[in-house]
């Protein structure tokens, strides 16, 4: 999430209200139920559904836990590396390997202790053991450079693209003093990464072969990015990002683009002054496909592609900490062309969104009792 305080302290105040067994939501395009498929969790961040239709959840705190199709969760799987769980870090998302079936590895971004109060972004993969109970010859594959001593902004999505290569999103760390690398090719502060899937880099990522950039560095100029999926069509990798007061940004990362944090934003400073220019578009970046402000606040983002819910194929789901709701997009031709709120009545700040292989939706919400909710077509 990014800059928790200040966007609660301008963001209204609603409080959770409790979820019957079942409730009807009413959408645009027909009657909807949600339930809590499952609860018990503390602030759970990322979700993976695995073949056999139940999921592996992360908890910020640093555990990972595995949800049955019952809903019921596991005892902490052992063997997670350990983790910096303090303000927005700790163990944050969870990604199966496009061969899962076979080799049974999985991948987490969590925030790791360095040196001296340090600590950074890193991607470890392990192998999940037969009875879903540990995780085995873990390795850490990634480690976002440099560490530094801040507790914010880890950006941390993971998403494998059809060619089977991981992208990893990387916040700039929040603080101004590290903000600005997000402009510094020599670092992994405010970047979206390409690595293969050991954590060595790719042919044909932009900056390959150059003195001054990292050669995982795909895209740069981020803020936060926490929401990350495939286009189910082009195969395009599409992220959203935090915008600070306003100008939370919808985009698909193009090869070697600079999107403009900290020089360029829609938003403005939680103190009300400009960032950079303060102009509306700066020419030199790359305009967003579609912005928020005031800013929602935007975590976890999904193409529905499932089948359940055929009238939002091929539409932009997206989670909201602040503005506690979920978005749909109405995406055509690659462009926003409409979008509803939803489930804002809950007061729950949405912190993951994922469909499920049965076609519904599912739902993490950001709380010391966190829930997975459950979304589908009413009967």
């Amino acid at each position: 999430m990014k800059c928790v305080r200040p966007l609660l302290a301008v963001a209204p105040l609603l409080l959770p209200v409790p979820l019957e067994a079942q409730e009807r939501v009413e959408t645009e395009t027909g009657p909807m139920t949600v339930e809590t498929f499952a609860d018990g969790l503390e602030h759970p961040w990322g979700i993976a559904f695995l073949p056999d239709g139940s999921a592996l959840v992360t908890e910020r705190a640093g555990n990972l836990r595995h949800v049955d199709g019952e809903g019921e969760l596991s005892r902490p799987i052992s063997g997670v590396p350990r983790v910096v769980a303090a303000g927005q870090g700790g163990l944050l998302d969870v990604a199966l390997h496009p061969e899962f079936s076979d080799n049974r590895m999985i991948y987490l971004t969590f925030s790791e202790p360095g040196e001296d109060g340090t600590n950074g972004t890193a991607v470890a993969r392990g192998v999940l053991s037969a009875g879903n109970g540990a995780l085995e010859n873990v390795e850490v594959i990634f480690r976002q450079e440099p560490k530094v001593r801040s507790n914010g902004h880890f950006g941390s999505r993971l998403q494998f693209d059809n060619d089977g290569l991981l992208w990893v999103t990387l916040g700039e760390r929040q603080q101004a003093r590290y903000r600005v690398l997000a402009q510094d090719l020599r670092t992994h502060l405010g970047k979206v990464i390409r690595i293969r899937d050991d954590g060595s880099v790719p042919d044909g990522n932009p900056f390959i072969g150059r003195n001054d950039a990292r050669p995982e560095i795909w895209s740069w100029g981020h803020r936060n990015p926490q929401g990350m999926d495939l286009h189910p069509e082009t195969g395009e990798v599409w992220i959203h990002e935090h915008g600070p007061r306003g100008g939370d940004e919808l985009q698909a990362p193009e090869a070697g683009m600079n999107y403009g944090w900290p020089e360029f934003s829609y938003g403005r400073e939680y103190s009300g002054g400009r960032i950079g220019s303060g102009e509306s578009h700066a020419p030199q970046f790359v305009e967003p496909f579609h912005q928020w402000t005031p800013s929602i606040a935007p975590s976890g983002l999904a193409f529905y592609d499932g089948e359940a819910i055929p009238a939002w194929r091929g539409d932009i789901l997206v989670g909201a900490l602040a503005a506690q709701k979920l978005v749909r997009l109405d995406v055509e031709g690659g462009r926003v062309v409409g979008s509803e709120d939803l489930l804002a009545g809950l007061g729950k700040r949405i912190r993951d969104v994922e469909v499920g292989p049965d076609g519904a939706v599912y739902l993490l919400t950001d709380e010391s009792n966190g829930e997975i909710l459950r979304l589908t077509t009413a009967e």
